[in-house]
């Protein structure tokens, strides 16, 4: 599936299934909150906080694709292509960091 493709599907799910779209600060403190459950999944597999019974049912496949949806639901109601928002994006990147990154030592060996 493309991006483009998932924009039009989620539009299609949320005109159906969902009714309607929720505005736009709703879904920005969705997207905050699903975020936030992506960073506790991996604050506990990766970092070193340990997991709690409700803890361990989490999916971190799912809740990134929740982040997914609800930041698509985001560009749809606001009317942003996030094809050539991320094309676009990665040309900002590219002509800002073409050396940077190779020139950061803290990536090379112990980081000093």
């Amino acid at each position: 599936m493309t991006i483009k493709e998932a924009q039009q599907q989620i539009d299609q799910w949320i005109r159906t299934t969902g009714v309607r779209y929720f505005n736009e600060l709703t879904n920005l403190a969705m997207l905050t909150e699903e975020v936030g459950e992506v960073a506790r999944i991996m604050a506990r597999r990766y970092g070193e906080q340990s997991y709690k019974k409700s803890d361990k049912s989490k999916e971190l496949d799912d809740e990134l694709a929740d982040v997914l949806f609800v930041l698509i639901c985001i560009a749809n109601q606001t009317g942003v292509d996030l094809t050539k928002a991320l094309e676009k994006n990665l040309e900002k990147k590219t002509r800002r960091d073409h050396t940077r990154h190779r020139k950061n030592t803290k990536l090379f060996g112990d980081g000093k």
